[in-house]
């Protein structure tokens, strides 16, 4: 069942349950109304007969001018009176329960109704004698208005019922028309025409779906593009060290080559695989990297004892590297500088970003700073080497991509895609700031709790 009909629905369903209630409650009040306003015209006669039998004057005459004078003769009225011998032993045309009797001993007065038949006795104490005067009549308008009334209320309740149908349908293809154009403008993105975005009118829930769909279109497209992009790369980047192993071992086996050319040849094939290597193990890093981090071990771990441990390991890969640790600004608590964290990831994201900085410095001096503000620890890696072109920043993160003043140092542009997807997955980011030939600075941002 579509929204639009479970909206209408229920819109119906809710209207049947107010109207039925509303036409409830007017019938219940109108034929309280109407019998209460025919007992009361009854009580009046019960009354004035009351009146005229406890008097001296018992004339019939005067009991009639009274009734002609002041009270209208209701349909099939009838009086009975009941003087106190016959309490026990009550004969009338009518057949009245002994509870209507009892509680007129009981209160004095009592009310009884027989289909459109009504009943009021009163209990009158005179002259020396109790009796019980009872009036009786019939009340045909008050029933046929009734009749009429319930006639409306259940015309009414079809037709409200048919109503709010209509209504609510129209209201839910109304509320849903904007839902149904999203729909409609989803269908039409494909893999191919990724660019496309919805349309965002107001501010209301379905813009807020529409802006939605766009930001996740455009983490799509983003991810399409660099899908695209490492598949590009990677594929030229493995041909390469492959075509010349290739090339090598074909030259090794030519008759001819002396064995210094075949010694010259296998160097190579092993320099190519030990690069065929390295680039595959960058790979399957920055691959593992992409996951949620559920697969690691997180253990609680001082940055600071981490920095001298990068210190040492860079040392050893880059002996002639001169790194400054700072330390001066660390706050007192040791808690504001132990994160939660995976060990292993964590020290080769950063010592990827100091080797870089030594690297592309021809090893002058690289500054590692160490700070603590409003729970984000912060660690600056500053070098004063070549420095990255403006044009190339907003790449440089993206995987096998190198500046294009790197020709002259080895590498293969994995690294600092490496440290950021590793620092993403410490829920942290990375900031660069670079002026070409002068400075380069990476800021690693990571949260304490």
């Amino acid at each position: 069942m579509s929204i639009a009909r479970k909206i209408t629905l229920l819109f119906a369903i809710l209207s049947a349950i107010i109207i039925s209630l509303l036409s409830g409650f007017v019938w219940y009040f109108a034929n309280d109304f109407a019998f209460e306003d025919f007992y009361k015209r009854l009580e009046a006669r019960v009354n004035i007969a009351a009146e005229i039998r406890v008097a001296e004057d018992k004339n019939d005459n005067m009991y009639a001018k009274v009734r002609n004078q002041y009270l209208e003769r209701l349909p099939d009225e009838k009086e009975f009176v009941i003087e106190k011998g016959d309490f026990n032993n009550v004969k009338l045309d009518v057949e009245l329960p002994s509870s209507f009797y009892d509680k007129i001993k009981k209160l004095k007065v009592a009310r009884y109704r027989k289909e459109n038949h009504f009943y009021v006795g009163k209990y009158f104490t005179g002259n020396q004698q109790d009796r019980i005067i009872i009036v009786s009549a019939n009340d045909p308008f008050g029933f046929r208005e009734l009749k009429d009334l319930q006639k409306t209320l259940i015309a009414g309740f079809f037709l409200s019922i048919i109503m709010s149908f209509i209504v609510g349908w129209k209201f839910s293809n109304y509320m849903l028309n904007p839902l149904r154009k999203i729909i409609k403008s989803v269908k039409k993105i494909k893999a191919e025409n990724l660019h496309l975005r919805l349309d965002v009118y107001g501010t209301d829930e379905m813009a807020q779906l529409s802006q939605t769909f766009n930001n996740m279109l455009n983490r799509l497209e983003t991810a399409f593009e660099t899908q695209n992009n490492f598949i590009s790369n990677a594929s030229h980047e493995l041909r390469t060290p492959l075509t010349i192993i290739s090339g090598e071992v074909e030259l090794a086996m030519k008759s001819e080559a002396d064995g210094q050319d075949r010694y010259l040849a296998l160097a190579k094939i092993k320099d190519e695989s030990d690069r065929l290597e390295h680039i595959l193990t960058s790979l399957l890093g920055l691959a593992q990297t992409g996951f949620n981090g559920k697969n690691h071990p997180w253990e609680l771990v001082r940055i600071d004892e981490l920095l001298w441990d990068i210190k040492r390991t860079v040392n050893q890969v880059h002996p002639e590297s001169k790194i400054e640790i700072d330390f001066s600004n660390l706050p007192a608590e040791e808690d504001q500088i132990t994160i939660k964290a995976n060990i292993n990831l964590l020290k080769l994201a950063i010592a990827n970003i100091v080797s870089n900085a030594c690297k592309y410095s021809n090893n002058k001096p690289v500054l590692v700073t160490l700070e603590s503000k409003a729970n984000v620890l912060s660690i600056a890696v500053k070098d004063h080497g070549i420095g990255i072109p403006a044009g190339d920043v907003q790449h440089i993160f993206e995987p096998f991509y190198r500046a294009s003043n790197t020709s002259e140092f080895k590498g293969y542009g994995i690294g600092l895609p490496l440290s950021l997807n590793i620092i993403r997955l410490h829920r942290g980011s990375i900031a660069i700031s670079s002026i070409e030939n002068i400075a380069t600075e990476i800021k690693v941002l990571l949260p304490v709790n």
